[in-house]
Formats: C-alpha cells, structure tokens, sequence
C-alpha cells in the first residue's frame, strides 16, 4: 500500500491543506483506503472525511450505515452520511439501477464539492477495478480514450489513489492492521453489468491467465500513452465553439479514423459528453458527414443531435437536466429555476394580495416537501374532484416547459400547493379562518 504514496506524487492527486472526501460503502477496499489516507493525513497535511451514501436498494443498508457511522467514530473521522431513492431515479431516468445508484452517488459528491465541505472525492478503485473496467469499455465499442480506464483523476476532483494496488495487496493491508469491514451482498448479483465482468467473466479469464490483470492493465498504460501522443498532435483549433454546440469541418472524415474519430470525441466532450459513446456512433458521424446531404441529422445518447450544414457537422446538446429540490414547509425564500418561491406566515384580514395562495398548514400533512412533480402526482382541485397532476397542468395551460421546473408541496404521491398555480382542496382555509401560510412567487 505505500505505492500509494508515490502514485499521489507522481500524478498530482492531492494538495497540503486540502479535505479530501473518501467514498465509504463499508466493504474493505474503501474501509482500507479511509484508514490509509486517515493514517498518512499529517504527511499529506489533509484533512480526511468519510462520505457514505446509502443507495436504497438492500434491506441492510441501514445496518451498514450504522456500522459505517461506528468505524468513523473509532477512528475519530467525521462522516457524512446520506440516503437517496435509486429506484425511484431508475424509474424517473428510465436507467438501469445501476446507472440510477450511480447517477444519484455522483450527485452528492457534486453538491458537497459546490458547497466546499470538500476539496476532492477520493475513489477505492483498484487493479482489478481498472482491468474490468477496460473490458467493460471494451465490449461496448470503445476506442483507444476508452481501452485505457480509469483516469487517476478526474475534472480535477476525483482521485483514484489506489488504481496501482492488487485486491490481493488490500486484503494483506485490511489484515495486519485489523481492519473491519462488511460483504455487500449485491457484488454477487450477476445481473449487474460489473458484477458479471467481476465473477464470470474475469473469474474465468484469471484461471487459465493468472497474470491476466497486470496484463490488462499494462495494455491499458500503453493505450493512454499512445492515445496521448495523438491527442496532442491534432489541431484543434479548426472547431469553432458556441457554448452547447461546436462545429466541425467535414474534411476531417476524409482521412485517417485515428485523426476523426478523436476530433469528433474532443467536439462531444466539448458539449459536455464523456461518456457512453462508442465505436457504433463515431461510424454513424462518419456516415452522415460523408455520404448524407445537407440538413440531415442523427440522434446520439444524452439527447445529442448532429447535423451536417454544408461542409461542417454541427454538434449540439440538447439535454436539459432535471432540477432536484426537498424542502421542508417552513416560513422562509428560497430559490428555483422558475421562481424565487416566498412562504410567509399571514393574518387573512380584507381583500387578498393578487397572485397570492393561502392555505393552512396544519392540513398539511407531516413529513410533506417542496420538490418538483414527479410521475403519478395526483391534486384534488379547489373546489372538488381529483385529477393527475399532469392533466391539471393542461387544464391550466401550462406550458410543457416550465412544468418540470414548479415547485409544488408534496407528500409521497399527493400535491397539496402548486406554486404561483393553485391550493389543493385539501388545505384550504375554514371559513372565517385568519391564521394561515401566504405563498408568493416572483418568475424569473
């Protein structure tokens, strides 16, 4: 484990004075890593902090949390511990659980890295971690930036401090130094992509090539070398950037796919796209600047759309992400992309304030937030009778475009206020009834 040391120097992986952020999820490879950097932090000069996410999918996630929690505690590591619904986003994103579990884990970090409670996230990836890795990429079509793995950092946040280290070498570190951990049951289910590669795939490969993972891995450093090198021998220069979208001559399809298939890699990361891109979609680019007429276009995952304008592809990203919110219902302001949103406490006494909502927060049931509509949402209108929230929102002409982005006042599956829209049934004001919450909203 004290290669590590060398790999944090050699690749610039941590600053003195930085708190780094280690991902925990109990089992030993992260265990190992928190105790190492915990250990080494006077060295370093870095404070080290646990971050455990629980996922929501296993019934013992709660216990390992806890036991998480306990660990940190012994060591004297402040952790941060937080819980977010994957099925619920799997369902929301129309992604396997396992892209959702990510999705959601990534979405903490970035909050913590933009509120600076954290300076960077350390990851325990490891050899073997790396060598599936490369397959993986590898059997959806990857090209020379993909068959090279894991970075040893990533957007200047994420650090991989153990990519040089064996499983075996971890196991030896989590022994001498009694380090305990627990077994996630999931890395057993083979329906996941990673868990396949880990227990079938690499099993198998490691029996009859029991050097195979430093194999892989070497391969792996003399990708990233030559890859590299021709990265930093083409001119890019010729891609003209407008935020979201970036053009690029056709001409460079008419040479070498070594040349096009990276420009058209570095165009893609350019609108923001690093991932998921494969050997089949650099063909299909090909394709249209070469042999489609002008004004046609192909869609690309992460609602990409390129189209050829004479001599130039364009490439453009059309995606527009979700906004997450959960509030509690308290008195305050509070700011979204629609609105700047302001609960105040009222008396009702003569005329209402134009635009304003009212409503009585004790029918308002307890644990109810603030969040933006989600599918299923269902309101019982002023007045009577209920209705999905989305044909409500017809009803009153709400353009499909900012209805993702109101805020309403929810609990589980029923809406109960829709900011700067209406009040449910359910919580209006008793006749002659003064005390109450006033809601209004300012657009932006």
């Amino acid at each position: 484990m004290e290669k590590i040391l060398d790999f944090v120097k050699k690749n610039k992986l941590i600053k003195p004075g930085e708190v780094i952020g280690v991902g925990v999820s109990g089992g030993i490879d992260s265990m190992c890593l928190l105790h190492f950097l915990h250990e080494k932090r006077e060295l370093l000069d870095i404070e080290v902090v646990a971050i455990h996410i629980n996922h929501g999918i296993r019934e013992e996630s709660d216990d390992e949390a806890r036991f998480v929690v306990e660990k940190c505690k012994e060591m004297g590591v402040r952790v941060y511990k937080f819980t977010i619904d994957s099925p619920k986003i799997a369902k929301e994103k129309k992604v396997s659980l396992e892209t959702a579990a990510r999705d959601g884990r990534y979405g903490v970090f970035e909050s913590l890295l933009k509120k600076d409670v954290i300076d960077k996230i350390a990851l325990a990836h490891h050899q073997s971690d790396q060598a599936e890795t490369i397959l993986m990429h590898i059997f959806r079509g990857c090209g020379g930036s993909g068959a090279k793995g894991m970075d040893p950092i990533r957007d200047g946040v994420y650090i991989r401090p153990m990519l040089p280290v064996s499983k075996e070498e971890i196991e030896d570190y989590a022994s001498i130094n009694n380090i305990d951990f627990v077994e996630d049951s999931s890395n057993q289910d083979i329906t996941y992509s990673r868990n396949y590669v880990r227990n079938v795939i690499m099993k198998d490969i490691l029996k009859k090539w029991p050097n195979a993972i430093e194999a892989i891995n070497n391969f792996a450093s003399s990708v990233n070398e030559d890859n590299e090198y021709i990265k930093k021998s083409l001119d890019t220069n010729a891609l003209i950037v407008d935020d979201k979208m970036v053009q690029m001559p056709c001409s460079y399809f008419g040479g070498s796919s070594s040349v096009y298939s990276r420009m058209t890699f570095k165009a893609l990361s350019l609108i923001g796209v690093n991932k998921d891109i494969e050997r089949k979609h650099i063909e299909m680019i090909r394709d249209l600047a070469v042999n489609m007429e002008n004004g046609k276009r192909i869609n690309l995952p992460y609602d990409v759309v390129v189209s050829k304008e004479y001599n130039f592809l364009v490439f453009k990203n059309n995606h527009v992400e979700k906004p997450v919110l959960s509030r509690n219902l308290v008195c305050e302001d509070f700011e979204t992309p629609y609105a700047t949103i302001s609960v105040k406490r009222s008396r009702l006494v003569g005329k209402r304030e134009e635009g304003a909502l009212y409503f009585d927060p004790k029918k308002v049931p307890e644990g109810a937030k603030w969040r933006y509509r989600e599918e299923g949402d269902i309101f019982t209108k002023f007045g009577g009778g209920t209705k999905k929230l989305k044909s409500f929102l017809i009803d009153r002409k709400i353009p499909s475009r900012v209805r993702d982005f109101i805020p309403v006042l929810a609990y589980e599956n029923e809406v109960f206020v829709v900011a700067g829209v209406e009040i449910s049934d359910k919580v209006k004001l008793d006749e002659g009834q003064q005390g109450c919450y006033k809601l209004t909203i300012k657009k932006k």
